[in-house]
């Protein structure tokens, strides 16, 4: 309850009727034009998989996943998926690369450790998209061109939904603009990394903020992540490492900075090693999705995860991840919300 925001005289623009309705437009509508921009094909997705296999992700490495023995499976334990990123990774390793050079699916997955409030919730909604990238591409030019072919799904499915109800206003910026980790902690040296990402958004409406999970210049990592899907040790320019970001966007209900999509270009075998190394979990390498990807057996991908209700939150203009999708709440929770005209579904 701590970390709830109330946004002062907050009031619905659409009923939950409506806004059922654009919830499905909202998500019918982006993934359409997002796998038209990065030229991906749909392909269904495991809500389990294997436990100690290496293939679940460890997100920033902390988070422990929702896992049970299944009896046919002789009591092998299963784990419920946190994202899809090694998993689809070793998906396309079995696709024709001439058909397919690129994927998208629904991604649902269960997040027990996360700490509620207007952002999270334990159940988790996103596109997992990954893309095939031949060892050239492996740069901050490959990078920054994708992010910002997905800036523009997002741009013209905002466009698409307050043409669709015209009570909407359109609030984000027609470019996005980037930014290192480093650079943002030089500009602001004595602020945390939660305030350095309100300032910058605030600023520019829309920031990919690269290099997220190495130390920066003052020996911190701006934040935590896994050291075995993004490549966030590579050297890159001016001295900077990481070939990975998120997508940060102002959102004007919240008053806040608002994390739309994390995203990179993908471990190599290289990086991989070093990262596990950094990170003091050498002993994953005998691991199965670890193993391949040593050995030279999965290819070299890009890829990330977009927020669906993140998206549906920022289009609608709500203040609570509870008014674009059903979850589950403390009761104090909903009695505030309830109280401040924050329709939880």
């Amino acid at each position: 309850m701590k970390n709830l925001i109330i946004p002062h005289d907050y009031r619905n623009m659409l009923t939950r009727e409506a806004t059922e309705s654009a919830i499905k437009f909202i998500k019918d509508e982006f993934q359409k034009v997002l796998a038209k921009k990065l030229d991906l094909q749909r392909v269904t997705a495991p809500m389990l998989v294997l436990s100690g296999t290496g293939i679940n992700d460890d997100l920033n490495g902390v988070e422990q996943p929702v896992s049970f023995p299944v009896g046919s499976l002789n009591k092998s334990r299963v784990e419920v998926v946190q994202s899809l990123a090694k998993w689809k990774r070793m998906k396309l390793a079995t696709l024709d690369r001439e058909k397919v050079g690129g994927i998208y699916t629904d991604m649902n997955a269960l997040r027990p450790d996360e700490e509620l409030d207007n952002l999270h919730s334990v159940y988790v909604d996103q596109w997992d998209w990954e893309k095939v990238l031949d060892s050239s591409e492996r740069h901050l030019d490959t990078l920054k061109k994708t992010v910002e072919k997905i800036y523009e799904a997002m741009v013209e499915t905002e466009q698409a939904i307050t043409e669709r109800i015209p009570v909407i206003r359109p609030v984000l910026p027609k470019k996005i603009t980037f930014v290192h980790s480093e650079e943002l902690q030089e500009k602001y040296p004595d602020r945390s990394p939660g305030q350095r990402e309100d300032l910058i958004a605030s600023e520019h409406g829309a920031v990919f903020l690269i290099g997220i999970g190495h130390s920066l210049m003052d020996g911190t990592p701006h934040d935590l992540r896994a050291p075995d899907y993004d490549d966030w040790s590579s050297p890159t320019i001016n001295g900077y490492r990481g070939l990975n970001g998120d997508i940060l966007v102002w959102n004007p209900v919240l008053k806040k900075a608002f994390e739309i999509s994390s995203m990179g270009i993908r471990v190599s075998p290289e990086s991989l090693e070093q990262q596990l190394k950094l990170c003091g979990v050498e002993e994953r390498k005998d691991l199965h999705f670890h193993s391949r990807l040593l050995e030279g057996s999965l290819p070299q991908t890009m890829g990330g995860g977009i927020g669906q209700s993140r998206l549906c939150m920022q289009y609608l203009q709500k203040a609570h991840i509870g008014e674009v999708q059903a979850g589950i709440w403390p009761e104090e929770m909903r009695a505030a919300c309830e109280k401040n005209n924050i329709e939880l579904l």
